[in-house]
Order: structure tokens, then sequence, then C-alpha cells
């Protein structure tokens, strides 16, 4: 089964892949939340043209913002698969740390360490989830199904005589007598399929 590591696109493809991905999730995600404040705190009969309004406003600064965090997410990402030769979800949470911590360096010392803490721990948490849910589904995989035979249908002359006999037939040998008179018909017809006789030539 394929790992959310190796699932995802090479390395170089990779930052331009999620930069693209994390705008459009923040340009959607924005859009929505600002379209829904601009028509909570606008007068009755302008909340769809402030709410569209927001949204020209915001939407696209959510995005960028969005754009950024993945664009240096995946750019970490990159330098530390090239760095330790092999993906591993530390590397996912080392880049989300090191994100975090790069994002805030401008707040100063503190605040960098409490964002690249965030970082790390968010990422650590969501790497989580993605190695119990393989776990969980791999497992669902291999688990054996197990087929159950259908009883054989009774059919023809067979279901008649059963469903015609008596509800004690079967205690008291009535379905035995019935079975060997089937098997004796069957016999019979098989008998009649013999071989016919060689005629003889002799001169009488």
């Amino acid at each position: 089964m394929a790992t959310p590591e190796t699932s995802r696109e090479p390395c170089p493809d990779r930052i331009l892949d999620d930069v693209g991905g994390a705008f459009g999730m923040g340009a959607v995600g924005g859009s929505a939340y600002h379209f829904l404040i601009g028509m909570k705190n606008s007068p009755r009969g302008q909340r769809l043209v402030n709410g569209a309004q927001m949204v020209r406003m915001n939407a696209p600064r959510v995005g960028g913002s969005f754009a950024v965090w993945g664009g240096l997410f995946s750019a970490c990402d990159c330098s530390l698969v090239y760095l330790r030769q092999k993906e591993d979800p530390w590397n996912s949470i080392i880049s989300g740390a090191a994100t975090g911590g790069f994002l805030q360096m401008r707040q100063g010392l503190r605040a960098s360490s409490r964002s690249a803490l965030f970082g790390g721990v968010l990422l650590a948490l969501i790497e989580g989830a993605g190695i119990m849910a393989n776990k969980y589904f791999s497992a669902a995989q291999d688990i054996p199904i197990m087929m159950e035979e259908p009883a054989t249908a009774v059919m023809g002359g067979d279901q008649e005589s059963t469903s015609s006999g008596s509800w004690f037939g079967g205690w008291f040998g009535a379905g035995k007598k019935k079975e060997e008179e089937s098997g004796g018909s069957k016999t019979e017809i098989l008998e009649s399929f013999d071989a016919p006789l060689v005629p003889s030539f002799e001169y009488k």
C-alpha cells in the first residue's frame, strides 16, 4: 500500500503542487468565511453585495498566506529529503516546525519558538492520524473473507413429493420410500437405453 510520502509528487514538482493546492484551499475557505462575515455585519438589503465585496478583498490575501506556508513547508521537506536520503514522517514534522518558526521570525525569538512548537505538534498529530488510518485499512484488507456454500435446491418431482408429503413424513420413513422410488425410476430409465441386440444374418 502506498504511504502518503510515496504517493506524493517528486521533490522539485512537489513545491509547485503544494503552493497551488494551498492557495486553492485558502481561497475557497477564505471566500466562505469572509462571505458569511460580510453578510453578518451588513444591514438588510446589502448583505449579498457586502458579502461579495468582502470575498474580493480578503480571499486572495488568505489564499496567498496559505500558498506561502505551503511553499515554505515543501521547500523544507524537499531539503530534508535531500539531506537525509529518505522519506518518512519525521521530514514532515521537522518541516512543520521549521515553517512555523520561519514565518514568525520577525516577531521575536519567543513568538518564533512558540510557532515552531505549534507547527511541529500539529504535523505530528496529522502524521500520526495518517499512519493509524493506513494500518487500519491494511489490516481490514488482510482479513480473509469466508464464503458459505449455498444449499442445493430441490428441483422437479422431488420438490413436489416433499411438499405433498405429510409434515411427519421425514420421521416415519416416508421420505426414504420416496427417495427409493425416485432412485428406482432413474435406474429404469437408464436401463431402457441399453444397446440394441445385434441382428443375426443366418439363413433359416
